[in-house]
């Protein structure tokens, strides 16, 4: 059991690894497009600005990593739900890993998200992670997800503010 674990965590690093570098963060253009300022007394304004284009930019990325994390979780129930239909003994192995690699590719669009939508997807990281050992412990294994639901409920809340 212990292999079979290090085995699927060893592949849901990989995955998030892979991943990971797929979406590059936007450059900023204000560099290449404009002129370097005058230095001068106006010289805050541009930290404004500058602060500005950067919450946007955060914003932005929270933005995609809510929609992309809400796709994830929605594919992800898909998955469980084929591999359950294998049934016991082997599907509670195809399901344990799917709930392991959806953690990974939840854990893998939240990078870049804000504070608040960071830590819901660590909740349901989290969660799923439970799910998948409570699968790979027993074939007929039958956890409730509701704490997976709250989580869920937190990272929707977390998104509708950003």
């Amino acid at each position: 059991m212990n292999r079979t674990r290090l085995v699927l965590t060893g592949l849901a690093v990989a995955a998030m690894i892979a991943t990971s570098g797929c979406d590059p963060q936007p450059e900023s253009q204000d560099a290449a497009t404009s002129p370097s300022p005058a230095v001068s007394s106006a010289t805050p304004t541009v930290g404004a600005a500058t602060t500005a284009a950067s919450t946007a930019a955060d914003t932005a990325a929270t933005v995609k990593a809510c929609a992309d994390i809400k796709k994830d979780i929605k594919d992800n129930a898909s998955k469980i739900a084929k591999a359950e239909k294998i049934g016991p003994p082997a599907g509670h192995f195809a399901v344990s890993a799917q709930w392991a690699a959806g953690s990974v590719a939840i854990l893998a669009h939240a990078i870049g998200a804000n504070q608040a939508v960071t830590a819901a997807s660590e909740k349901i990281q989290n969660e799923m992670m439970s799910l998948s050992d409570a699968y790979n412990t027993s074939a007929d294994a039958k956890p409730s997800k509701k704490a997976l639901e709250a989580a869920i409920k937190e990272l929707d809340a977390a998104c509708s503010a950003a």
